[in-house]
C-alpha cells in the first residue's frame, strides 16, 4: 500500500527554449505574447521613425530623399512590420480595455476577442500593404 510519504506526485516544471515550439498556446495567450512582443517592436524602430519624420521635415530635398528612400521595397517591408506592429498593439489594447469593462470573460470570450484581435490587425495591414505596394 503506498502511503503519503512513498506516493510519486506529479512534477511541474517551466518549458525550456527547446520545447516552445512544441507547446500549444491558447489563442488569447499568442495574442497577449504578440501585444508585447509588438510593443518591443514599435520601441525598438522609434529611433528610425524619428530619424525619418525629422529629415522629411528639415527641407524639401530631404524629403525627396526619404520618399525615394521608402520606395525600394525591402524598407515598405520595413514600414508594413512597423504598421502591424502599431495595428496589432491597437486592436490588443482594445481588446484588454473590453476584458477590463466586461469583468467576467468566459474562456470561449476570450477565444473570440481573440480570433476578432487577429482578424482587424491582419485585416487593416493586409490593406495597408496593398496601398503601400500597389499605390492604390
Amino acid at each position: 500500500m503506498q502511503t503519503a510519504h512513498t506516493r510519486k506526485r506529479p512534477e511541474y516544471r517551466n518549458i525550456g527554449i527547446t520545447q516552445i515550439a512544441r507547446y500549444r498556446l491558447p489563442l488569447a495567450g499568442l495574442v497577449s505574447i504578440l501585444h508585447r512582443a509588438s510593443g518591443a517592436v514599435m520601441f525598438l524602430l522609434l529611433p528610425f521613425v524619428l530619424w525619418l519624420f525629422d529629415t522629411s521635415l528639415r527641407s524639401r530635398d530631404g524629403y525627396a530623399h526619404i520618399a525615394q528612400f521608402l520606395g525600394w521595397w525591402p524598407y515598405k517591408l520595413l514600414v508594413l512590420g512597423l504598421f502591424w506592429a502599431i495595428a496589432h498593439h491597437l486592436v490588443a489594447g482594445v481588446r484588454h480595455l473590453v476584458m477590463d469593462i466586461f469583468q467576467a470573460v468566459s474562456k470561449e470570450q476570450g477565444r473570440r476577442l481573440a480570433l476578432t484581435t487577429f482578424a482587424v490587425s491582419l485585416l487593416a495591414t493586409a490593406a495597408f500593404a496593398a496601398h503601400l505596394f500597389l499605390g492604390a
